[in-house]
């Protein structure tokens, strides 16, 4: 078994000027992925969650600091572009990928685990606490950056930025 590397990352949390703990994972996930400011997936995420739909089993939207909600990361990943999603379950499969270096392919990877989002980046976690459980903790899916010619992560900044 190939436990993974774990990096201490708060996203840009701290440079951006915020204190404090909060249920931001999603976001910090988001900004070590992709590279992007911290506060501007922060306002994204906020934007897009402003948007959303509540009902019976969905009290409440997608917020930078309480949680977000998967459909709110797909959101944000369309808008930016380039990132694709991989199940790693599906009903009645049980777990078949698990955070651990061996069972993830290379590359950047926003990774979906119950109640939690992280980042992982060419094998090694980046996150405020070692997660994985020593490798038995199971990953739902992941959102992969495909490299295309001529995208860059500089250019998918420069997209949101733009978009804003």
């Amino acid at each position: 078994m190939a436990s993974i590397t774990f990096r201490f990352h708060d996203g840009g949390r701290a440079a951006a000027g915020y204190r404090g703990s909060t249920g931001d994972c999603a976001v910090r996930a988001l900004a070590i992925a992709t590279g992007i400011e911290y506060g501007q997936v922060y306002d994204a995420i906020n934007v897009i969650g402003r948007t959303e739909r509540t009902g019976r089993r969905k009290r409440s939207t997608s917020n930078s600091r309480m949680g977000v909600y998967r459909i709110a990361v797909e959101r944000y990943l369309a808008q930016i572009g380039g990132w694709s999603w991989h199940s790693c379950m599906s009903i009645g499969s049980g777990c078949t990928v698990h955070l651990r270096t061996d069972e993830l392919p290379a590359g950047r990877l926003i990774v979906s685990l119950s109640r939690h989002y992280a980042a992982v980046i060419d094998g090694v976690l980046y996150d405020l606490d070692e997660c994985s459980r020593d490798g038995t903790r199971c990953v739902y899916g992941y959102w992969r950056r495909e490299v295309t010619p001529g995208r860059t992560i500089s250019s998918a900044r420069a997209r949101s930025h733009h978009d804003r």
